[in-house]
């Protein structure tokens, strides 16, 4: 004696509701084993896919070895914060040497003890920032932010110092 093994055979149509099983034999194992050859090739192609731009790091030089006298500086939240530092221990940057950082794209600050201003690392990795700074910062549309100088604002008056001897 045959059995069934259709779990509807034998249900009224109204348990069975009135659907149509169609089922081909065998196909069951098949389809499983497709389907699943399926999700694993797309899961393989989308680790292999590249990340997010935004969330891609790109690595961007910063170079303030211009500034005199030498000192500390810090992107808050990349390297650590000077204001809280002790100087024989920090790992802190230095003004001495220029010092790679991998950022993602977003807005960061660079700043010293006595100034700091934002720039930009673009979506496709590159610098950006106001214009007002280009008397003292380059590096715009490049990896490489190039301090030179801490007067932030353009100064119009007499120097402020001469020669070690302040002036005013």
């Amino acid at each position: 004696m045959r059995t069934h093994d259709d779990p509807l055979h034998g249900c009224s149509p109204s348990m069975a509701g009135t659907s149509t099983l169609v089922r081909a034999r065998g196909s069951g194992v098949g389809v499983g084993l497709g389907i699943g050859l399926l999700l694993t090739a797309a899961n393989v192609l989308l680790s292999e896919a590249a990340p997010p731009a935004h969330s891609k790091e790109f690595p961007i030089t910063v170079n303030a070895t211009e500034l005199d006298p030498p000192t500390w500086w810090h992107v808050p939240g990349v390297t650590p914060m000077i204001m809280t530092m002790d100087p024989e221990t920090t790992e802190a940057p230095r003004t001495t040497e220029s010092r790679e950082l991998k950022l993602k794209p977003g807005t960061y600050r660079f700043g010293t003890f006595t100034f700091d201003f934002p720039f930009v690392v673009t979506l496709d990795g590159v610098l950006d920032f106001a214009r007002s700074l280009d008397q003292c910062v380059s590096g715009r549309g490049t990896q490489t932010l190039t301090v030179r100088c801490s007067q932030m604002q353009p100064y119009v008056g007499p120097p402020d110092y001469h020669d070690g001897a302040v002036t005013r």
